[in-house]
């Protein structure tokens, strides 16, 4: 089909799996703030004025359970909620993390000429195309978008009425395989004032979004379902109960590409689920830059204690102007997938992943301390010279 809808949904800061995936990221920065080569894999679970933090570790003794309260509450901070069923400063926080599985850690460390292996067996993927600057789909882009603003107008105090708590979800019309315009446009958010008409809050959100979309794409035949079920003042996980990874195609490509089932919150970077996703999207990226394809797809397998990657698919949909089996060949000669290599290759091993709890993981912008270093497009000459 050239022709068609596609619809993507993107979940705020407030929203209760995020929040989750929030304090579990934080954890994770502790950890690798104290100590670079920690082991963390922690879960965590919220809900009406309760917080649980489980999950293993292998790190510095310093980041006990009271520093990870103390993490969990600045996030909840940070992300606004100060309301009678969740509130940063009230809320009961329950840390249950024990030391790393030394079963685990045996198959993964490097010892006796043995290079450091996958932390689980699973397969990444990785994505890019050219329907945004940013070389994301433009469904799943613009719907973080819209709430990144809404967020920002929040924090900033320019809106007072919202709350933390919000969705989005926006259809796009396809044509020749190229995005047009919306053709509808779902908002439900957290207000603070109880009596806000869903009319009300449209008319407070309405010029975010349209600030957001590219000109021309929204018309008078755009369908517009703002807060549709009526009232929306609780929020959080006074609301609904959040838990880490329950948001893996929102962090994502929002459904416009495959998704190995693997979540990210909560990781270090010697989890593959986390950095060979990370690793996949980045070579995604530069194909696309590059200007071999209008799309690209790659899958990256690995097996627990293994250092190689099993196999390593590359599919640029009809859209190539090179050889897919060769350009598989040239990705692996110019980045190390073994763990351990995409970890020096992104610079991984750093306090860099609660800024990418919500949002999307994909198509954000790399920062000076190298938050979001997959997003850089720097193999772009070197795969230009390789063909």
């Amino acid at each position: 089909m050239k022709n068609y809808l596609f619809t993507s949904e993107s979940v705020s800061e407030g929203h209760p799996d995020k929040v989750c995936d929030r304090i579990s990221d934080e954890i994770v920065d502790a950890y690798l703030g104290a100590f670079d080569q920690s082991r963390v894999a922690v879960e965590t679970l919220a809900t009406t004025n309760r917080v649980v933090i489980a999950g293993e570790s292998r790190g510095p003794e310093e980041v006990n359970s009271d520093v990870m309260a103390a993490v969990a509450r600045k996030a909840i901070r940070d992300i606004g909620y100060e309301q009678d069923g969740f509130h940063w400063e009230t809320c009961d926080i329950e840390v249950l993390v024990h030391k790393q599985s030394e079963q685990i850690a045996q198959g993964v460390d490097a010892r006796d000429n043995k290079d450091e292996g996958a932390g689980d067996q699973g397969i990444m993927f990785g994505y890019a195309c050219s329907e945004t600057p940013e070389l994301m789909p433009a469904p799943i882009h613009y719907a973080h978008r819209v709430l990144q603003n809404l967020a920002h107008a929040r924090k900033s105090g320019a809106v007072s009425a919202l709350g933390p708590d919000a969705k989005s979800q926006i259809t796009l019309a396809y044509e020749n395989n190229r995005p047009v315009r919306a053709t509808s446009l779902v908002l439900s958010t957290q207000h603070l004032d109880e009596s806000l008409t869903s009319h009300d809050v449209r008319a407070i959100v309405e010029p975010y979004i349209r600030d957001t979309l590219p000109d021309g794409w929204i018309t008078d035949a755009t369908e517009w379902h703002v807060n549709p079920t009526g009232k929306f003042v609780i929020g959080g996980p006074d609301g609904d109960c959040g838990l880490t990874g329950r948001k893996i195609i929102v962090d994502t490509y929002g459904g416009a590409a495959p998704h190995g089932g693997g979540a990210f919150s909560g990781k270090d970077p010697t989890k593959v689920d986390r950095s060979a996703a990370y690793a996949a999207r980045y070579l995604a990226k530069n194909v696309v830059a590059a200007g071999m394809a209008e799309r690209c797809t790659l899958q990256v397998a690995y097996a627990i204690g293994v250092s190689q990657p099993l196999s390593l698919y590359v599919n640029l949909h009809d859209t190539g102007e090179v050889d897919e089996q060769k350009l598989a060949d040239v990705l692996r000669e110019l980045m190390d997938l073994t763990p351990r290599g995409i970890r020096e290759h992104l610079a991984l091993n750093r306090p860099i992943y609660a800024r990418s709890a919500a949002y999307g993981h994909f198509g954000r912008t790399p920062d000076e301390d190298g938050g979001f270093s997959w997003e850089q497009t720097n193999l772009v000459d070197a795969l230009k010279s390789a063909f």
